[in-house]
């Protein structure tokens, strides 16, 4: 079984998105995920937010609800300063929420989420993931996140996007080494393959390797920002070759178990 941890849905002609670079800015819908993981071998998905909107958490609960087990789970936006239950109130088809993001690395403040409303919100997700979408320097208020709400349950998204071939990389390195001595965070694989300085990329793999360990790495795609640089399926091929050092059971965790029990699919 595969299971894709990270990828999104949109349509720019019912939504702006501020991020977005003209190459992406066409709809990308349920049909189109069912046949790039039908030609990847993919058997289930976590749909993920986009913009910071209520109306789109809705939205995506809907459209898991509607893919007949495809979409297993969302990771739904809300608003990273107030009581998280309170905002998720009425949701409709809420079994499927099972986490939450903020695009923390949009915040000017590399101490934004030390913040004490971010952190009281933050400790009333319990019983949702908290995806951390941050920036490298960031990476010391993470820290410090994690361990002011150690019965939470954290996701890193994108490796926190090394910087290779920047003057950022090594404290990116250090910033990662420090997280992942934390138990309750974990990393996905995603997102990689449209950094720049691709050449460079496989040492930083290989450090979150040795940091988080093949029980704590999550496989998503970051389709369809991953078409910048692949397809589908070569998202999914180029990151088994990622695994080939690793045992079959090691390999089973990172493409399926650890998503499954992270976000209880």
């Amino acid at each position: 079984m595969i299971v894709d941890a990270h990828h999104h849905l949109w349509d720019p002609s019912r939504r702006e998105y501020p991020w977005m670079p003209p190459a992406l800015a066409a709809p990308f819908t349920t049909d189109d995920l069912r046949r790039e993981t039908a030609l990847a071998g993919v058997d289930r998905t976590v749909l993920v937010q986009t913009v910071s909107s209520a109306a789109e958490t809705a939205e995506f609960c809907a459209v898991a609800a509607a893919s007949d087990g495809l979409i297993a789970g969302v990771v739904g936006w809300v608003d990273h300063t107030r009581d998280v239950p309170a905002q998720l109130e009425g949701l409709a088809h809420a079994e499927f929420l099972r986490g939450v993001r903020h695009q923390v690395e949009d915040e000017p403040d590399p101490d934004w989420l030390r913040r004490p409303d971010v952190v009281a919100a933050v400790r009333s997700a319990h019983g949702l993931v908290v995806d951390l979408l941050v920036r490298f320097d960031q990476l010391p208020a993470v820290a410090a996140l994690l361990d002011a709400v150690p019965d939470g349950s954290f996701v890193l998204d994108h490796g926190a996007k090394p910087p290779v071939g920047t003057d950022g990389y090594a404290a990116w390195r250090a910033g990662t080494t420090e997280l992942a001595r934390r138990e309750n965070v974990v990393c996905k694989l995603s997102g990689l393959f449209t950094l720049d300085h691709q050449e460079l990329l496989a040492p930083a793999v290989d450090h979150l390797f040795t940091v988080f360990g093949p029980d704590r790495l999550v496989f998503g795609t970051d389709w369809p920002v991953s078409t910048l640089a692949l397809d589908y399926p070569a998202v999914v091929a180029r990151t088994r070759s990622l695994l080939d050092g690793l045992s079959e059971d090691e390999r089973s965790a990172v493409l399926a178990g650890n998503a499954v029990r992270t976000y209880r699919l």
